[in-house]
């Protein structure tokens, strides 16, 4: 298994957790699928994850050349899975049907943090404009499994975690993902807190005990780690 970034390396967003490079993207290469799909053959792979930077300066955000590379591996690689984790597009469903209308494995969507924390982590993006993108993924292809992430130790409290987790059970979200959040550098917020793994087993029991099929929690998690093993565990 291996992720792909694609559409670029410079976001058009600057969320204070991530290390990409904000600013001005370059023009989309209409080369990279076929690259990717050759390089998912190169490496023999059974699983490829594909995630992209943020493209608001792009009519579709980016949705068609997901699509485009979804479809390029499909043919390079028959039997090779796809997930693919996206943007929020800005809440366009136009954009994320064309991505479900390339039949993606699963479709994953971070909330990253808790609602209240929205404004000082994820500036450019609203807490339930993620959840409906999710929720919509669901109704439109309730065959593809959907999935979601967070980061604990950003000053979150654990009962705000918690109602995440519901509102992530009550749209039938299948996969989720909870880690610690690690500071990319001095420019990044510091570490509010180090979250004890039982924490994070506590929070996975919870999830399931929620009908979340697969909880994947704990200190190292990121939302591609052992994705082809998630995606089994949710069926």
């Amino acid at each position: 298994m291996a992720t792909f970034l694609i559409l670029g390396p410079v976001c058009t967003r600057n969320c204070a957790f991530c290390n990409i490079t904000p600013g001005k993207p370059a023009p989309v290469d209409p080369d990279e699928p076929r690259r990717v799909a050759e390089a998912v053959a190169r490496l023999g792979l059974a699983y490829a994850v594909v995630t992209s930077v943020t493209r608001d300066d792009l009519p579709d955000g980016g949705a068609a050349h997901f699509a485009a590379v979804i479809r390029a591996i499909r043919e390079g690689n028959p039997g090779c899975g796809v997930e693919v984790l996206i943007p929020d597009f800005q809440g366009d469903e136009a954009a994320l049907r064309a991505v479900l209308d390339a039949q993606p494995d699963v479709l994953n969507h971070n909330l990253e943090t808790v609602p209240g924390l929205y404004s000082r982590i994820r500036p450019q993006a609203d807490y339930g404009q993620s959840l409906e993108l999710l929720r919509r993924a669901r109704a439109i292809v309730p065959r593809i499994p959907t999935k979601s992430g967070l980061m604990l130790g950003l000053g979150e409290a654990m009962e705000d975690v918690r109602a995440v987790l519901r509102d992530l059970a009550d749209i039938g979200c299948a996969i989720v993902t909870v880690g610690q959040y690690m500071r990319p550098s001095r420019k990044h917020p510091e570490v509010a807190r180090w979250v004890h793994p039982d924490e994070f087993a506590t929070l996975a029991e919870y999830g399931k005990s929620l009908g979340v099929r697969h909880m994947f929690c704990a200190p190292l998690v990121r939302s591609s780690y052992h994705a082809a093993e998630a995606k089994e565990a949710a069926g």
